[in-house]
């Protein structure tokens, strides 16, 4: 009995330090992103940053690259513990904004995530023109910036409106190792993903 206790209480605490957020260490960040508001039906916002000063998270040094902010609908979450760009990004988001932000559109619609990639398919005709889904959404390595939007964007669940604001961002290891945000919504394939600084979290 006594054996199976500690084990329960091993588990436990496995459980609580693996879902609970992880606190971002972070050094010298670049000021709070001022852009108007945006709405679900509009692209995200996007402009160069007041300054490109590097600034640390987690021991990476991070470049803004452009200043960002997104009103849109959350089609998939996927949370990661493993892989280099965990100790950055623990929260991947799959986002729809214009057309590709109305559940009448996205229920025709079979929505995935792995490997930091975002698939979508669909059977018969497409509910809108394949273009417009890659160019109307996205998947985004989101940044947190503290321990309040980490603990936010773990509370983020599928068909929720959520706004964001931070900066778009390159980032860079001691070994070399490097991470860097596309810069439009207009790519898609490998490095077509958004890495996302994320100062501000709003649940809808």
């Amino acid at each position: 009995m006594k054996r199976l206790i500690v084990i329960a209480l091993i588990g436990c605490g496995s459980w609580f330090y693996l879902s609970r957020p992880a606190t971002p260490h972070v050094q010298t960040a670049p000021p709070l992103v001022a852009l108007r508001s945006v709405s679900e039906t509009q692209a995200p916002l996007q402009r160069n940053p007041d300054s490109t000063e590097i600034f640390q998270v987690n021991g990476y040094e991070l470049r803004p690259l452009q200043a960002f902010a997104i009103k849109a609908r959350v089609l998939a979450v996927e949370q990661y513990r493993a892989g280099r760009e965990a100790d950055l990004s623990p929260v991947d988001i799959a986002f729809g904004w214009g057309r590709m932000a109305d559940p009448a559109i996205t229920d025709k619609l079979s929505i995935s995530q792995s490997g930091r990639w975002y698939h979508w398919r669909y059977s018969g005709t497409p509910p809108l023109p394949p273009r417009e889904i890659e160019t109307s959404s996205g998947n985004m390595h989101l940044i947190p910036a503290d321990q309040e939007v980490a603990r936010n964007l773990r509370a983020v669940d599928k068909g929720r409106l959520v706004s964001l604001r931070g900066y778009l961002v390159e980032a860079r290891g001691r070994d070399g190792w490097s991470w860097r945000s596309s810069l439009t919504r207009e790519d898609t394939g490998g490095g077509s993903c958004e890495v996302i600084f994320v100062q501000s979290i709003e649940l809808h």
